[in-house]
């Protein structure tokens, strides 16, 4: 407080110049992604190793052994795209929770957009999901399956779930600051949604009573549709599987999910320095 009892204004979460909000989110992204492959041999190799080990496990698994995609086309390219999502997911929110607190130095000497922080590390969870969806595009020309008009729709999912994403994370590394609960409670919300979702398994493995709630779930939503739009115009897209209800609260989730993480993430902002 000033002398006059004028609230003292602590640096913002968007800043008032959005250009060097942009530059700023830019820069450390790009930063970021050097340094993860800095002085390794292998580099980029070690972040697709992840996804494809992963994939080759489960594939393992629920394909051969538990055959759970008998009779499905193009089971085990489903299976990858649908892992490398959730991969994108799992890096993009599992490293902004704790990615302001890791930047203590920096937000305690000096005034920036705080948000450049955690918007920082979904940029480079994206840069590398473009890298892996590149390898699922040649895993999927190798395995047969055919170009359609409708991948045209694959950049708008890839949007929303961005967005999700985006939204999870200032959730999160907002929290982060003041509550390290908030940690343990994202690695479990993670799991939960790896497994409330059709990445392993196919939703025709589900009673069809079942399978319009699953749409619920946003990223089921966009996995769902990548598969159908993709892989196989065959397979059910969410507007067969569900009603408009379902679709719409998926869709209310992610609005609501973006809208109540900027506003958390904004009102604690001026006090994160004071928090950490």
């Amino acid at each position: 407080m000033t002398a006059i009892g004028v609230p003292v204004r602590g640096p913002t979460a968007l800043g008032d110049d959005p250009s060097r909000f942009a530059r700023l989110t830019w820069t450390l992204a790009v930063t970021q992604f050097k340094l993860k492959f800095y002085g390794s041999v292998l580099g980029y190799l070690w972040q697709l190793m992840r996804p494809l080990l992963l994939f080759g496990v489960l594939y393992v698994v629920f394909s051969v052994a538990l055959d759970f995609g008998k009779g499905l086309k193009h089971f085990p390219v489903m299976l990858l795209l649908g892992v490398v999502l959730y991969t994108f997911v799992v890096e993009a929110v599992g490293s902004a929770v704790n990615s302001v607190v890791e930047r203590e130095n920096l937000v305690r000497k000096i005034e920036f957009p705080r948000m450049a922080i955690p918007a920082a590390a979904v940029l480079t969870a994206l840069f590398n999901l473009g890298l892996n969806l590149v390898v699922v595009a040649v895993f999927a020309v190798a395995s047969g399956v055919p170009l359609h008009a409708a991948l045209l729709q694959a950049p708008l999912l890839l949007a929303g779930l961005v967005a999700f994403a985006l939204g999870l994370s200032l959730l999160v590394s907002a929290l982060y600051v003041r509550y390290r609960d908030v940690r343990p409670m994202t690695d479990v919300f993670l799991q939960v949604l790896f497994y409330g979702t059709p990445v392993l398994y196919p939703l025709e493995a589900l009673p069809e009573d079942l399978q319009p709630w699953f749409m619920l779930n946003p990223f089921a939503v966009v996995v769902q549709q990548m598969r159908h739009t993709a892989i196989d115009p065959s397979a059910l897209s969410p507007f067969e599987l569900a009603a408009g209800l379902q679709l719409g609260v998926a869709a209310g989730i992610v609005v609501a999910v973006c809208v109540v993480g900027y506003r958390v993430f904004r009102r604690m902002a001026p006090r994160m320095a004071e928090e950490l």
